[in-house]
């Protein structure tokens, strides 16, 4: 059973920068994608950005491309969100997940059994 932690949520204004962080209790043998999804009030979940650990190959949103990163440190077992040039739309509920399931993109929530509790992000004008 993977645990994901999410942490590095919080308020800020317009043009801020954030940085989420995951911590994975552990990645398995056949932990194939990491992800980001988010959840704003009345909105589905949508993924922002994945990345296929094996590959090393990196998926993002157009809602976010270019203004984000996503990374991970394997020893530390830790998935990273860097977030700038922060808008309003940007606000919602980040969740971290992770599949086994061959990579697709975007990522499809179904694909994904391992999820966080949430870290919310709050951008105001």
């Amino acid at each position: 059973q993977v645990q994901l932690v999410e942490s590095g949520g919080g308020s800020v204004q317009a043009g801020g920068s954030l940085r989420l962080s995951c911590a994975a209790s552990e990645y398995t043998y056949n932990t194939n994608v990491m992800a980001w999804f988010r959840q704003a009030p009345g909105k589905e979940r949508e993924g922002v950005a994945g990345i296929d650990t094996r590959s090393g190959k990196i998926y993002y949103a157009d809602s976010v491309k270019g203004r984000s990163t996503i990374s991970q440190d394997n020893a530390k077992n830790t998935l990273y969100l860097r977030m700038n040039n922060l808008k309003p739309e940007d606000t919602a509920m980040y969740y971290c997940a992770s599949s086994t399931t061959w990579p697709r993109w975007p990522p499809h929530i179904v694909d994904f059994a391992y999820w966080g509790q949430g870290t919310q992000v709050t951008v105001s004008s």
